[in-house]
C-alpha cells in the first residue's frame, strides 16, 4: 500500500517550483501531493495556475476537480468535471468522480448512478464498495466465463438535474480571437490594454501595483458586436467565458437575485482567468434615484460591493459589461476599480463590413465576380445585424428567381445592392438620442466620442 507523502518533503519541491514556474509537470506533481497531504487550499492554488499555463490538461483538471470536491465547493467540481467530459467522453476516472461528487451533493441518485455505471462499463475495476452502499446498489451476477461488468440498472441521467448546475449553463471556452474581428481597432486596443495585457504580463503589472482584472463598460448602438466582442476578449486569453443576462439574475422571490449574482461572481473567481460578461447591464445597474423599491437598490449595493472584490479577491475575473443606454447607470459604477472605462462600439467602418459580408455569405451559392468592397461603400452606417438583414434580402430574391427557374442560381452584385437600398440603418434612432446627452450631459466628456463619431465639435 502507497504511503503518504511527508509535509516537510514537499518544500523543496515548492522551492524548486521559484526557480522554474513554467514546469508544469513539477506543478502537478506538486498540487498532488499537497492535496494528498490535506493541504487543500494551496493544492488549488498551484492547480489552478497549472491550467493557466496547460488549459487542456486532464489530469490538472481532475486534480482540481478533486481538490474542490475536497473543500466542498461542490457547484465548482461539477463545472471542472462536465468540461473534462465534455473533452473526454470516455475518461473512466472523471465519470466515476463525477458520481462521487453527485453522491456527496445529494442530489437526485438517479445521475450519481449513470455516472458510476458509465465508469464501470468504461473500466470495471473501479468498482468502489462504499459507493456501491452509498448508492444502494447491488452488482447483478456476472454471467458465465467472465463477459461484461456488472449491470447496475441505474436509470438515465435525469433531465432536471441539481438545481444550482443551472446556473452555469453560460460557463464555455470560446475558440474566436481578435483576428476574427473585423475593424475595431481602437476598442479592441482598448480591451487589450485594461484587460489582456495584465494577464500576459502579471509580472510587469504587479511591478506598477496593478492587478489583474477589473472593469470595462461598451456602449453603443444595437448589432454593433458588443456580445461578439467580449467572447472574442476570452478567447483571445484562452479564458472561460459567462454570458449573464437579465433572466439569469432577476428572481421574484427577495434575495434570491442577489444570492444568483453572488453565485456567478464566485464561479468566475473559480474559473480565473475569467470573462463575466453582463449583456443589457443597464436593466441590473440603473440609477438608484430612479427605482421605488428597495429591492432593486439591494440588487445594486450587492453588484457594487462585488465589483469592489469586498469579500473575495476579482484578481483575474474580467468584467465586461455592454449597455445602449449608458446615461441610465447608476453614477457609483463608473468609480475607479468598476466600469471606469467607457468605450464606445460604433457601427462597422468600410474595412470591417466587408470582412462581416464575406462572413455572411460564406457557404452560400455566390458569382465570382462579387466586389464586395464596392458593396461595403454603399453600406455605410449599417450595423452587423443590418448587413446580416441585406444578406438576407439578397438571397430571398435570389430564391424567388431560382424557384421560377427550376434551378439553384447564385447571389449577384445586384441582388446584394438592391438589398442594400432597401435596409436603412437601425443607428440612426440610438445616435439621435445619444447626440441629445453628449451634447448637453457630457460632464467630464463621458460621451465625446459620439460627438467625434457624428463631427461635431461641442
Amino acid at each position: 500500500m502507497a504511503t503518504l507523502p511527508n509535509s516537510s518533503d514537499i518544500q523543496p519541491l515548492l522551492d524548486a517550483l521559484q526557480f522554474s514556474p513554467e514546469n508544469v509537470p513539477l506543478r502537478r506533481h506538486v498540487a498532488s501531493l499537497l492535496r494528498q497531504v490535506g493541504r487543500f487550499t494551496e493544492a488549488e492554488d498551484h492547480y489552478r495556475l497549472g491550467l493557466r499555463q496547460a488549459p487542456d490538461d486532464e489530469e490538472l483538471q481532475l486534480g482540481l476537480a478533486e481538490t474542490y470536491a475536497a473543500l466542498q465547493k461542490t457547484s465548482a467540481a461539477l463545472v471542472v468535471l462536465e468540461e473534462v467530459l465534455r473533452a473526454h467522453p470516455d475518461h473512466a476516472r472523471a465519470h466515476l468522480l463525477h458520481a462521487r461528487v453527485l453522491a456527496g451533493a445529494g442530489g437526485p441518485p438517479d445521475e450519481a448512478r449513470a455516472a458510476y455505471q458509465q465508469a464501470l462499463q468504461l473500466d470495471s475495476s473501479l468498482r468502489d464498495q462504499d459507493l456501491d452502499e452509498q448508492l444502494g446498489l447491488r452488482p447483478a451476477a456476472q454471467p458465465a466465463g467472465g463477459g461484461a461488468p456488472a449491470d447496475y440498472n441505474a436509470t438515465h441521467v435525469s433531465a432536471q438535474g441539481l438545481d444550482e448546475r443551472a446556473l452555469f449553463a453560460g460557463l464555455e471556452k470560446p475558440k474566436i480571437t481578435f483576428q476574427d474581428v473585423g475593424g475595431m481597432e481602437v476598442v479592441k486596443e482598448e480591451i487589450g490594454m485594461k484587460m489582456i495585457q495584465p494577464l500576459l504580463h502579471p509580472d510587469l503589472y504587479k511591478a506598477y501595483g496593478k492587478a489583474a482584472g477589473g472593469g470595462l463598460l461598451l456602449y453603443g448602438p444595437p448589432g454593433c458586436g458588443k456580445t461578439y466582442l467580449a467572447r472574442a476578449t476570452a478567447g483571445e486569453v484562452k479564458a472561460s467565458f459567462i454570458h449573464v443576462g437579465i433572466n439569469d439574475i432577476l428572481d421574484m422571490w427577495m434575495g434570491q437575485s442577489e444570492k444568483k449574482l453572488h453565485e456567478l461572481f464566485e464561479l468566475a473567481r473559480m474559473q480565473a482567468p475569467c470573462v463575466l460578461f453582463f449583456d443589457e447591464v443597464d436593466a441590473l445597474a440603473a440609477n438608484r434615484h430612479d427605482l421605488r423599491q428597495s429591492a432593486g437598490r439591494t440588487l445594486i449595493n450587492q453588484f457594487l460591493e462585488e465589483l469592489d472584490g469586498a469579500r473575495s479577491s476579482n484578481d483575474g475575473v474580467l468584467i465586461l459589461a455592454a449597455t445602449n443606454a449608458p446615461w441610465q447607470l447608476d453614477p457609483a459604477f463608473r468609480r475607479p476599480g468598476r466600469f471606469d472605462r467607457i468605450v464606445l462600439v460604433t457601427p462597422p467602418d468600410e474595412p470591417a463590413r466587408v470582412a462581416i459580408l464575406e462572413v455572411l455569405l460564406r457557404g452560400k451559392p455566390v458569382a465570382d465576380d462579387l466586389r464586395l468592397p464596392a458593396l461595403a461603400a454603399q453600406t455605410a452606417g449599417l450595423s452587423g445585424a443590418d448587413l446580416q438583414a441585406v444578406v438576407d434580402t439578397a438571397v430571398e430574391a435570389c430564391l424567388r428567381e431560382s424557384m421560377k427557374g427550376g434551378k439553384p442560381l447564385p447571389v449577384q452584385q445586384s441582388h446584394l445592392l438592391a438589398a442594400a437600398k432597401q435596409v436603412r440603418p437601425s443607428t440612426k434612432e440610438w445616435f439621435a438620442t445619444a447626440k441629445n446627452y453628449a451634447l448637453y450631459s457630457n460632464e467630464g466628456g463621458t460621451y465625446d466620442d459620439i460627438l467625434t463619431y457624428l463631427g461635431i465639435k461641442k
